[in-house]
């Protein structure tokens, strides 16, 4: 007769109640993403027309963006509507996956996780608004006046969808940096010492890193490089802090 303790039903029980919850937070959190997307879809043609203004600005008189794809019209804005639905639904989906992992966290890393948390979720959104509302508007006055007087720009809408989610993608999660930086000295995988001492390979690495996620113009890769590189250093001042208090707890009797 099979113990208890090592019965197989019973053993693997556990697990099944977190496959189950885990079932929950993820089904929450794509209703979260369908409900935006079904709420902003009939306005899908308004947020296309809103994400390509800064674009349409620079535009020659008397052109416009084209379609050449004849399927075009319906899915680009279909598929901004549907990338829209997933950012602004990132507050519900981190929540679902804070709700799932915090019975496993202990007290003191509940206190730092949802702060944590809630800290990316803004950082991200401010990466995205300060490349639509600061980088567009210059790397698309450059791309327009830079090319052959010859030649009409005239974009292809599927290609400028893509390009704008790469730029807005590339830039909220640079704008993580302090959130990485806080963990990892969390985690003891660094410290605010070797950060200072890694400075000027940081600097250096945030210029290639702005080469590989923008595109091949100064514009675009400073204004990723530069925000990386202070968010680089607010990221070691929270790490100060959080030094200090670990020094604070460590040393209080």
């Amino acid at each position: 007769m099979t113990s208890p303790e090592t019965d197989p039903e019973e053993s693997s029980m556990p697990l099944v109640a977190h496959l189950i919850e885990l079932r929950n937070r993820l089904l929450k959190a794509i209703l979260a993403i369908l409900a935006i997307f079904l709420v902003l879809y009939p306005f899908a043609n308004e947020l296309y027309a809103w994400l390509s203004g800064p674009l349409r600005a620079y535009l020659p008189e008397g052109t416009s963006m084209i379609a050449t794809d004849v399927a075009a019209p319906f899915f680009a804005p279909l598929k901004l509507t549907l990338v829209l639905g997933v950012f602004l639904a990132m507050p519900v989906v981190l929540y679902q996956i804070w709700r799932f992992m915090a019975p496993g966290l202990y007290k003191h890393e509940k206190k730092l996780a949802f702060p944590l948390l809630a800290s990316s979720i803004i950082l991200f959104y401010l990466g995205a608004l300060f490349a639509y509302y600061a980088v567009f508007p210059l790397v698309f006055a450059f791309f327009t006046s830079v090319g052959p007087a010859e030649v009409t720009v005239m974009t292809d809408m599927s290609s400028y969808l893509d390009f704008v989610l790469k730029l807005l993608f590339a830039f909220g999660v640079a704008f993580e940096i302090p959130v990485a930086i806080v963990l990892l000295i969390l985690s003891g995988a660094t410290d605010v010492a070797s950060l200072r001492e890694k400075r000027p390979y940081v600097v250096v690495g945030c210029f290639v890193v702005g080469m590989l996620m923008t595109p091949p113009d100064i514009i675009s890769q400073t204004m990723l490089a530069a925000p990386m590189w202070l968010l680089f250093e607010a990221g070691v001042l929270f790490g100060v802090l959080v030094e200090r208090r670990r020094e604070e707890e460590t040393d209080a009797p």
